[in-house]
């Protein structure tokens, strides 16, 4: 009955009551008990979810729920997490078409909780109170979580969560009992197993001839199941357990003294101890006040690299040995963990609290006392200019990125599983039918099929997986040693790889320097011998495959370096497209610019049999309108990948229906030029200058245009080609212009005809005020020009698609610029046949 009651009283906020309104006849839901403030949440196509010990919980398992935890230091992991999947939505060759989101909880390190929040996670949860539909959850369900850091817990929620196959995948839980697939199938891990780090810690004991050791352990699943590792295999190498203890978690001064006067009678100096730091205190502690201080340390996994414990015992922890797990450089978190402001962390409750403890000040003028104390009262505003860069913070420290490396693991473990699920043919697919995985939504079973099967390299390691869903175990050794100004520096000894021979998995080290990994290369110390080197980053568009390289290799003008630096991939094809924003908008003005010029040929038809129609020169109307909406849809042949075609017929036909279009405007201003010199008395102009004449004018300056045009494609027309000049992960496919005296040519022949037509219209320019168009053309004349000056400068600096979207700005920019002078001139014409 006690059992039954502290379940409900776990599980009872995630209730969802159906509440039938008196205004809809829809159900409505109303999310029932205390709203988690401590969560961090962003959309996405698909969302993963996450659970991380950001408080150290202090709830009993029947809770009032009036106090908040105290806060510990793994926001460091969560924060991982948020920079994995912004980094891999930046990427254009991991998930191209599909975004990633994020839905974080605090799980409290406690089971009830961790429980309660998954649930949360995979469900999602509607606002307190917000009376939406029971069908429109706000926060989307996640299909995998990454979590939790302790075994105990992950095996709570996986019993909870196992029979609906949602994956689970843990980045510190080191049980060997997770890797029991009949019980846990929905289990992964990037943390290695315990049964890799219990054969690393019993080579060592042998290495040493360490024969009698003493054993301990905090009373968890976690240390039982370590424990009983240690003592099977240890016989294999004559190690004898001079005694083998288990203290509470809830370490009580008695607990505490019996443990420590083990210690003490125990002629034993070596003692392994499975544990967390933070159940470490009180044994030290008393340790300290008995004066036992000769012993050997052993630490697993869990708190070998914790420098909590250093401050307070360094005395008594010097020289101890551990193994922990494969350390790794993430480029560019340290960056992004320092940019975290007062404008930032007053968005989030959980950044708050930590603002306010590391810098000793108050936010939003109140402070919470159930989580920095009494004292806290007395802490002064914070000013907004605290910055990460002035203090130490085990979040912002960078230096050891150990369970952190594993969160990002198991972030691109489900990025490169939901890769292969997108890239899955149907027909060809893993499931019934050959049909392949559901994107739209993510399926959970499915998402696991692929996770187990995926392998993938980041940060130059290549990670894999076996049956069990656990990685390949790789440990450094490490040994704790005082530095200069007193504090803790882990020195790397040694390392164990499981995926060596037998004798040859543990390997004691003594090196001056560590080896370079790949995407590196060695740079050697000034004033040091050969082996003293430091490591320096491959430069920008160059990789290193191997170990300890000395230069390092440029990739050839097609490829360009992957993430870690270690292989060159082929670079991402760029050209304007269709589909992306930009070229959409310039396709939409293009056939804007075409309708409106045939809106206006339309009427021109409808009309043509009135006098004012047929007091203009009709012919030269229509055809300008024609050639006008063929500038107009020039344009949409900028637009697309080039090929050798297309590039042939896009410059010609520029070149040509401009001509046409200034041409014909040429022709009509000096129609207006010769008919108003046919006015004055004895004046014979206009026979010279008829009809059929103009035609031939419009076809004369054309013909010159069309000969350069078949001049250039008969010399070295223009042919696309990949532009690999830039350094940049991307390849531009482009017109390339063939001849550059070509091109030129036929923009300055625009340019001439341009001209004239401006000459013509600036000497009519004192024609009477109902011929007064002469000032509009020279307007827009004026506007052309500046249109084609501004373009060859921009041009020529501009590079890629940058430099094809300029292009076709300046033409759609002339066409409308030549559109509103038709629109001037029309008017001319009208006021000059009522002058008639």
């Amino acid at each position: 009955m006690a059992q039954l009651y502290v379940t409900l009283l776990t599980f009872w906020p995630l209730l969802y009551i159906g509440v039938q309104s008196q205004s809809k006849s829809k159900d409505t839901c109303i999310y029932q008990g205390d709203e988690d403030t401590y969560s961090f949440y962003e959309g996405g196509d698909v969302v993963l979810g996450g659970i991380f010990p950001l408080h150290s919980s202090t709830i009993p398992l029947v809770s009032t729920f009036m106090t908040k935890p105290k806060l510990i230091k793994y926001k460091l992991w969560m924060q991982t997490m948020i920079f994995a999947v912004k980094e891999i939505n930046q990427r254009q060759d991991l998930l191209p078409n599909l975004s990633l989101g994020y839905h974080i909880r605090d799980s409290g390190d406690d089971i009830p909780v961790s429980v309660k929040r998954s649930l949360l996670l995979v469900n999602g949860q509607p606002e307190k109170g917000s009376g939406q539909s029971c069908e429109d959850i706000q926060k989307q369900p996640s299909p995998v979580i990454i979590g939790d850091a302790s075994s105990g817990v992950s095996m709570a929620v996986l019993r909870t969560l196992g029979s609906f196959k949602i994956p689970l995948v843990s980045y510190f839980a080191s049980c060997s009992c997770l890797s029991d697939k009949r019980e846990f199938p929905a289990f992964m891990r990037t943390m290695p197993s315990d049964l890799f780090q219990i054969k690393a810690l019993v080579k060592l004991v042998h290495y040493f001839q360490w024969t009698w050791v003493g054993v301990i352990g905090v009373d968890t699943d976690y240390a039982r199941f370590a424990i009983q590792l240690f003592l099977k295999e240890s016989e294999r190498f004559n190690i004898c357990p001079a005694y083998v203890h288990l203290y509470p978690v809830a370490l009580t001064q008695d607990a505490v003294e019996e443990l420590v006067n083990i210690l003490k009678s125990s002629s034993a100096t070596v003692i392994i101890n499975f544990s967390v730091d933070s159940y470490l205190h009180g044994v030290l502690k008393e340790c300290r006040r008995q004066n036992v201080t000769h012993l050997q340390w052993i630490a697993s996994e869990a708190w070998v690299t914790s420098k909590v414990l250093w401050d307070d015992f360094g005395d008594l922890l010097k020289g101890t040995l551990g193994f922990a797990i494969r350390r790794a450089d993430i480029p560019h978190l340290g960056n992004y963990l320092r940019r975290v402001s007062v404008s930032v962390v007053q968005t989030s409750n959980f950044l708050s609290e930590f603002w306010e403890e590391t810098f000793h000040c108050r936010l939003n003028g109140s402070i919470n006392t159930h989580v920095h104390g009494e004292e806290a009262q007395n802490w002064p505003p914070c000013n907004g200019s605290e910055s990460l860069d002035d203090v130490y913070t085990l979040y912002s420290d960078v230096s050891q990125l150990r369970v952190s490396y594993n969160v990002y693991k198991a972030v691109y473990l489900i990025a490169h599983a939901l890769h292969d699920m997108s890239k899955c043919e149907p027909g060809k697919g893993p499931f019934q039918n050959g049909t392949c995985g559901s994107l739209y939504p993510v399926l959970s079973w499915q998402l696991l099929y692929y996770m187990k099967r995926t392998h993938f390299t980041t940060l130059g390691e290549e990670v894999r997986f076996d049956d069990n869903g656990d990685p390949i175990a790789s440990y450094d050794l490490m040994n704790w040693q005082r530095g200069s100004d007193g504090s803790l520096q882990l020195v790397r000894v040694g390392f164990y790889d499981a995926s060596l021979e037998d004798n040859k998995d543990l390997a004691p080290e003594s090196l001056c320097s560590q080896s370079c990994l790949p995407g590196s290369r060695k740079a050697r110390k000034k004033g040091k011998p050969v082996c003293c080197f430091d490591c320096i980053p491959c430069a920008e568009g160059e990789i290193s495959n191997q170990t300890d390289s000395i230069d390092c290799l440029t990739c050839s003008r097609e490829t360009w370096p992957n993430q870690a630096q270690d292989q060159c991939i082929p670079k991402t094809l760029e050209f304007l497209s269709f589909q992306e924003p930009l070229g959409k908008i310039l396709w939409a003005f293009s056939a804007f610019g075409a309708c409106a010029a045939l809106a206006v040929l339309v009427v021109f038809i409808l009309y043509r049999k009135t006098p004012v129609i047929r007091g203009n020169n009709m012919e030269l109307s229509f055809l300008l309108l024609l050639f006008l909406c063929a500038c107009f849809l020039i344009g949409l042949t900028f637009l697309g990948k080039p090929t050798d075609w297309l590039c042939r017929i896009r410059y010609p036909a520029f070149g040509i229906s401009f001509t046409l279009c200034i041409s014909c405007i040429l022709a009509k201003t000096v129609v207006v030029l010769m008919a108003f010199r046919a006015t004055l008395p004895g004046s014979n102009v206009m026979k010279w200058f008829g009809p059929a004449k103009q035609r031939s004018s419009v076809i004369l300056c054309t013909f010159v245009q069309a000969l350069i045009c078949i001049i250039w494609l008969s010399t070295n027309p223009p042919v696309a080609s990949y532009n690999t000049k830039f350094m940049s992960a991307t390849m531009t496919v482009e017109c390339t212009v063939g001849s550059e005296i070509g091109f030129w040519c036929v923009l300055g022949y625009i340019g001439f005809l341009s001209s004239l037509c401006f000459v013509l219209a600036f000497l009519a320019r004192k024609l009477p005020d109902n011929f007064n168009e002469a000032k509009f053309i020279t307007f827009s004349m004026l506007i052309f020009f500046a249109v084609w000056i501004t373009f060859i400068p921009v041009y020529v600096s501009s590079r890629g698609k940058y430099m094809v979207a300029v292009h076709v700005f300046a033409i759609l920019a002339s066409a409308f610029s030549l559109l509103k002078l038709f629109q001037k001139t029309g008017n001319w014409e009208t006021s000059f046949s009522h002058s008639l």
